[in-house]
């Protein structure tokens, strides 16, 4: 690899050799290296398999082979490339392993399995049927085929399960930098924020904010110092969409925030990066380490004088970081509080400078506009929400895990479609938008039917938010899906104003009370009245958004409610009264069930009986669902 600064032309050729050294490769091994299946021991699959390959006489090679004697060729005859892979978002069936270009995909893939891999499908071209994805009677082959896929749009994951995670030369020999190299050489900083402004590109973190306006506005800021920081705190529950993106397509992100360098004016930028997700952080510490090695970061980028550094900052995992102000706040080393707008971070962000602030999937959505056109960014998707969103979709449904879907499409396709909709035939009851500062949706055609974007979503009281999906079932009680939002929201307050600071503890309060049966009528007022006063008066977003969970339930479960403070009985509460356990004789250790509890209420390590948090689980039963040994019961409690 080249190491210091390269000219554009060098730049070109190395492109070209890449693209060039990919298509060179006949037979490529993906194994999911996502947080999700490392945890189901999917390194291991790929150690064994590198040293299986090579006892058959199988030279397995890493990384892009290049005819110039940079990397030596491999000799002739048995070969394949082997690869770790970013998140496929199938976390239902994982450990993944992704044959190309057959495209064959293998779930539940385990270290026993890879001699049958190896001998009948890599040597012989057969199939292992029992590892396939099987679906009412139907076998799936091939991933695309597969309805979990076939109805999803990747476009920001579109890299994430199909390359190697920590490879720069296979990220610019699928295109990668050149949106970047456009925008360096052939766009002024106004034509790139007007591009942005024209493709409709909002903010992917919760709020929708169109971005161009955004960078627009930080361009016109006189300062001789700017900065750029991306948000890749993401605390809500359930969510991972952006761990996804920065541990499975770490350079898109960075070439993102490079064309927002060139856009604003600045030299430097910061990835906030919340300190639980440690691949994370080591994935965009190699991608930093790599670009600079190759020139495309660091001072007088491909010789034009441009300069850019990029930085990792790891958050104490405060879910109140994800907030703008208070996230630049722990940047600089102070406690992290959000504080009073204006004047905005576009003016007075890191360290008082004009700061443009994204969140991980915003970014990792520039390049694609910048290099493919505004024209095709905005054919996907909606008018006014154009291009795709990527949701973590977990709770009570069939296929948990990552999807990407255009702007627009509805809860029911989502659910039912790429979901699979909800296990053991039991009947749709909500869902979740948005993490704790979203909404929920239920089961009528009006809900079901809405599409997912930003303006949609308002009109009910729910948002897109991170994009966290949680699906509940007939079984879920509403009012203790409300209350366990509240008590999340409320102990990550950071007290700062007291509407987000008293009021939700008021509202946690009233919530224990009506749970236990002993609220009445007066408590359902006083919840609806607070929840107004508190999203009215609230400091920052976050405590605005934070009453959305009781108010959309109020508005929509207002039954269950009544149930609770007139009966003093709830039917699905107190007619059951249960808690999930693990059984530890059961139970093997594979981590499925915490890969797919949305409230991270699951513990364990890998190989050793897991426990669940009672205090944590709402009773969602996505642990119930995953399991593949039958190791987690409901218990019966006396009522």
């Amino acid at each position: 690899m080249t190491s210091g600064t390269i000219t554009r032309e060098q730049f070109e050729v190395r492109q070209i050799k890449d693209k060039r050294a990919l298509s060179a490769q006949k037979k490529q091994v993906l194994i999911c290296a996502g947080t999700g299946c490392i945890a189901g021991g999917s390194l291991d699959i790929y150690d064994y398999l590198k040293e299986a390959c090579a006892k058959r006489g199988i030279q397995v090679q890493v990384g892009l082979l290049h005819e110039d004697g940079e990397v030596e060729a491999p000799a002739k005859g048995k070969e394949l490339h082997l690869k770790k892979s970013g998140c496929h978002g199938f976390c239902e069936m994982g450990p993944l392993l992704q044959i190309e270009p057959d495209g064959i995909l293998y779930t539940h893939v385990q270290v026993s399995d890879c001699d049958e891999i190896i001998d009948k499908t890599l040597l012989k071209g057969e199939l292992v049927e029992r590892l396939l994805y099987q679906l009412d009677g139907v076998t799936y082959a091939k991933h695309e085929e597969i309805p979990f896929y076939k109805k999803q749009h990747r476009v920001v994951l579109e890299n994430c399960g199909t390359s190697d995670a920590e490879d720069i030369e296979e990220y610019i020999a699928k295109g990668g930098y050149s949106g970047f190299e456009r925008a360096l050489f052939e766009m002024t900083d106004q034509q790139i924020c007007q591009d942005i402004i024209d493709s409709g590109l909002r903010g992917r973190g919760g709020g929708g904010f169109p971005a161009g306006q955004k960078w627009d506005g930080a361009r016109r800021q006189k300062a001789d110092k700017k900065y750029i920081v991306c948000n890749g705190d993401e605390g809500d529950p359930g969510a991972f969409m952006d761990r996804s993106i920065m541990e499975g397509n770490p350079h898109s992100v960075l070439e993102g925030m490079m064309i927002a360098g060139l856009a604003a004016g600045s030299d430097e930028g910061y990835i906030y990066v919340r300190a639980e997700y440690p691949l994370a952080v080591s994935r965009l510490k190699t991608a930093i380490e790599k670009a600079q090695e190759l020139g495309l970061l660091g001072d007088d980028i491909l010789g034009s004088g441009f300069n850019f550094h990029l930085h990792v900052n790891r958050g104490a995992g405060a879910f109140v970081c994800g907030e703008g102000s208070a996230l630049t706040s722990s940047i600089e080393g102070k406690r992290g509080m959000p504080r009073v707008k204006p004047p905005r971070t576009i003016e007075h962000g890191l360290w008082g400078k004009p700061t443009v602030l994204n969140n991980v999937e915003t970014f990792a959505n520039v390049p694609l506009i910048i290099r493919n056109g505004v024209d095709w960014y905005r054919h996907i998707g909606t008018e006014k929400s154009p291009g795709t969103k990527a949701f973590a979709l977990t709770g009570n449904v069939v296929n948990t895990g990552l999807i990407e879907v255009p702007m627009g499409t509805t809860v029911r396709e989502v659910i039912f479609d790429i979901g699979g909709g909800i296990p053991d035939g039991k009947k749709f009851k909500a869902v979740q938008i948005g993490g704790p500062s979203g909404g929920c949706c239920c089961a009528s055609s009006e809900h079901l039917d809405l599409p997912l974007d930003f303006d949609s979503l308002k009109k009910i009281g729910a948002m897109i938010g991170s994009g966290g999906l949680v699906v509940m079932d007939e079984d879920t009680c509403m009012v203790e899906t409300a209350r366990f939002f509240m008590s999340f929201t409320q102990n990550e307050s950071c007290g700062k104003c007291v509407p987000c600071r008293e009021g939700t503890k008021r509202m946690l309060e009233i919530l224990d009370r009506i749970v236990g049966n002993e609220g009445t009528m007066e408590d359902l007022e006083l919840l609806e009245n607070l929840s107004n006063t508190i999203t009215e008066t609230a400091l920052c977003g976050l405590g605005q958004s934070a009453c959305k969970p009781v108010q959309s339930t109020l508005r929509y479960f207002r039954d269950e409610y009544l149930a609770h403070v007139v009966d003093h009985h709830c039917p699905i509460c107190n007619g059951r009264k249960r808690h999930l356990e693990i059984i530890p004789e059961l139970c093997k250790g594979c981590g499925k069930c915490a890969r797919n509890c949305p409230m991270d209420a699951i513990s364990g390590q890998i190989r050793m009986p897991h426990v669940i948090d009672t205090t944590k689980c709402i009773h969602c039963g996505a642990c119930w669902g995953a399991c593949p040994f039958g190791a987690i019961d409901a218990i019966e409690e006396e009522v």
